[in-house]
Formats: structure tokens, C-alpha cells, sequence
């Protein structure tokens, strides 16, 4: 039988602690935190929603980010 896949890193960081941070800021801090992946999106962007470990979703309006989640 195969091994099981080793599921990818994800910090333990509350996205919440990104809302209200200017969208370049919070994507430095979050790369400072571990996360490999940051996207950010602009309000009502369709997406593709798969769960991605590792990766962190900003919505950014007028570059503020407004929403923050992960995967």
C-alpha cells in the first residue's frame, strides 16, 4: 500500500489578524508567518474553492485588506 501524502505546512496564524492591514503589509507579514502561498482578490473574484494548505486569501478593496481566509 502507498504511503499517505504528508499534508503541506500551515502556520498557526489567525487570519483574522490581517483585516483592516494595507494589502502589501499583510502580505509581507504573512510570508514572515510561513505562509507559501498569498493571494490576494478583489471583491466578488470567482474563484476556484479547493482547499489549498498553505495558502492564504486576501480580499482587498481599495487596497485594504477586508477579508482574509485560509486555504
Amino acid at each position: 500500500m502507498a504511503p499517505l501524502p504528508k499534508p503541506p505546512y500551515e502556520p498557526e496564524d489567525d487570519p483574522e489578524r490581517y483585516v483592516g492591514l494595507d494589502a502589501a503589509k499583510a502580505e509581507e507579514q504573512a510570508r514572515a508567518h510561513g505562509w507559501s502561498t498569498v493571494r490576494a482578490l478583489p471583491p466578488g473574484a470567482i474563484i476556484t474553492m479547493e482547499y489549498q494548505g498553505g495558502r492564504l486569501n486576501f480580499e482587498v478593496e481599495h487596497g485594504t485588506v477586508r477579508r482574509c481566509w485560509k486555504g
